[in-house]
């Protein structure tokens, strides 16, 4: 053990030509002051301390882009905020496809009254209702041919007309409601001609009230005629009836 330290003390001494460096050629440079010839190097001493933190280096080139992180958790509801002002109104959609069939509604209920009637025989009695026995439509009932009379079952507004043929004497026709003449007709007969007279008009009326045509004055003017070929007709209707 002894000798092995020697061997190494003597490995650890300096040359001789170590001890002189030269600045340049053929010049040599004393040696360094405080260095002795024949020095032995001694133990190695422990480690010095560590140095004081150098200063931040530079920052590095950014890295790659990382995979996308999962998503966060939902945040809470925020509070609502203000209305909006108002957009442009935008292009017009397309129809929609059509809704279901509705329920059947109740129906509304068409009130009628309507006759349409014709003479058969020649009139000759003056100053009584004219008895139409030739019924065209009656449906209704509310003409009564064995007086002559139209009666009224429903209020409202009502429309008349009659047309006569004119034969063998002049004529006069009144059309009465409620025994008051409401409307006059006149036809001078020509000498061997038949000849026409007509004559229609609006008239309200109420329940109960009756409406008939008859010839007006004496016998000189009842040339109201009807046979196979010619007609004497009356014909009334209801227009409106009363909605109060």
């Amino acid at each position: 053990m002894l000798l092995l330290q020697a061997l190494l003390l003597l490995l650890a001494l300096p040359s001789h030509a170590q001890d002189v460096t030269t600045e340049g050629p053929g010049v040599l440079l004393p040696m360094p002051k405080g260095a002795c010839a024949g020095w032995m190097a001694g133990i190695p001493g422990h480690p010095g301390h560590n140095g004081t933190p150098g200063r931040d280096g530079r920052d590095g080139t950014p890295g790659e882009k990382g995979e996308k992180g999962d998503a966060g958790l939902v945040g809470p509801k925020g509070d609502t905020g203000e209305i909006g002002v108002t957009g442009a109104e935008g292009p017009r959609g397309f129809p929609g496809t059509p809704g279901r069939k509705g329920e059947p509604g109740e129906g509304a209920f068409v009130y009628r009254s309507a006759f349409s009637v014709g003479l058969e025989t020649r009139v000759t009695i003056p100053n009584v209702p004219i008895r139409f026995t030739k019924i065209f439509y009656n449906q209704q009932n509310h003409y009564d041919g064995t007086t002559g009379k139209f009666h009224c079952n429903i209020p409202g507004l009502y429309y008349f007309s009659y047309h006569i043929t004119v034969y063998m004497k002049d004529v006069k026709v009144s059309l009465f409601k409620k025994d008051k003449a409401m409307l006059f007709t006149y036809d001078q007969y020509q000498d061997k001609n038949v000849d026409q007279a007509s004559g229609s008009v609006l008239l309200h009326l109420e329940v109960g009230d009756q409406v008939w045509l008859q010839v007006y004055g004496d016998g000189d003017h009842n040339g109201v005629y009807a046979d196979n070929v010619n007609d004497s007709t009356f014909t009334g209707f209801l227009l409106y009836y009363d909605t109060n």
